[in-house]
């Protein structure tokens, strides 16, 4: 009998498996442009110097402007809480009753206000004792501090903010971020429920010269009135646009604030603006939309 045959093809007869498809190679992700580098670029290239020119004709005008610490950086950001949404002079009163209500065996301090500042500045006085002001009875803190108005928000928000920067850091001292990157600083504050990077931006840049430009309404008004900020552009945005036109220049950050600021206040308000006084006239896209 003959062996069985297999009847399991032959190699040769079998059908070739298909080779398997390559993978495609995965596309890389197109990093988003960042948007403040891309305004800058475009108004260095469309309008070049308009930064610098406005700078140095506001300088011309107002004076140069030298960078000196104002207060030490928990009395500057509880006062920059109390300017909110009020006149600047009214946070001077608030703080000044702050100063009396809850008293310090600190050193006093001399207020620095500078030509951006709204108010009169303060009277040499020591800080308040942050430690009495975060234990005070809200009832009690809220009349203290009504000069500055809105005090049904503003007492809350200092109490929390003492409170967390003391949970933090075990103290109430804010001078470790001097020592800090700018941004880096300028995240740890912003983490704070109600701390925005106005805020922020105004301690650093007035305690430590951190080259952080703080925009408010006036900046705000003044620089998309000129052409410096998009008319736009949201207002947080507005403070990395000009981190991105400063990049080249970061030790011009603080006559930036202060001379828009001043601009604003003096010359370009927001209603009736003086563009007969106005040194930057010709490159104003308010006064003539195809200023150079």
């Amino acid at each position: 009998m003959s062996p069985t045959r297999s009847t399991r093809p032959s190699a040769a007869s079998r059908p070739k498996a298909s080779p398997r498809p390559k993978a495609k190679p995965k596309k890389r992700k197109r990093a988003k442009p960042n948007p403040s580098i891309a305004w800058a670029r475009r108004l260095a290239r469309y309008r070049p110097g308009l930064l610098g020119d406005t700078l140095d004709r506001l300088s011309e005008l107002y004076g140069a402007q030298v960078w000196q610490r104002r207060l030490d950086p928990t009395s500057e950001l509880i006062l920059t809480i109390l300017t909110q949404s009020t006149a600047d002079i009214n946070a001077e009163k608030a703080f000044v009753a702050l100063r009396a209500a809850y008293p310090s065996d600190l050193a006093p301090e001399h207020h620095e206000p500078g030509v951006g500042w709204g108010g009169d500045g303060l009277p040499d006085g020591a800080p308040p004792d942050w430690t009495a002001v975060e234990a005070a009875p809200l009832a009690e803190l809220m009349s203290v501090i009504r000069p500055a108005g809105i005090a049904t928000q503003k007492a809350p928000r200092i109490q929390a903010t003492l409170r967390k920067i003391r949970e933090e850091r075990g103290d109430h001292s804010l001078e470790f971020l001097g020592e800090m990157a700018p941004l880096a600083a300028r995240d740890w504050l912003t983490s704070i429920p109600g701390i925005g990077k106005k805020t922020a931006s105004v301690l650093l840049l007035f305690c430590f010269d951190q080259p952080l430009m703080p925009v408010d309404r006036h900046v705000e008004r003044v620089s998309k009135r000129i052409g410096l900020l998009p008319a736009k552009a949201p207002a947080d945005r507005a403070h990395d646009h000009f981190l991105a036109m400063l990049a080249d220049t970061p030790e011009r950050t603080y006559e930036t604030h202060v001379l828009l600021i001043h601009h604003g206040r003096a010359i370009c308000q927001a209603r009736g603006p003086k563009h007969e006084l106005c040194p930057i006239r010709d490159r104003c896209r308010f006064v003539d939309p195809k200023a150079p």
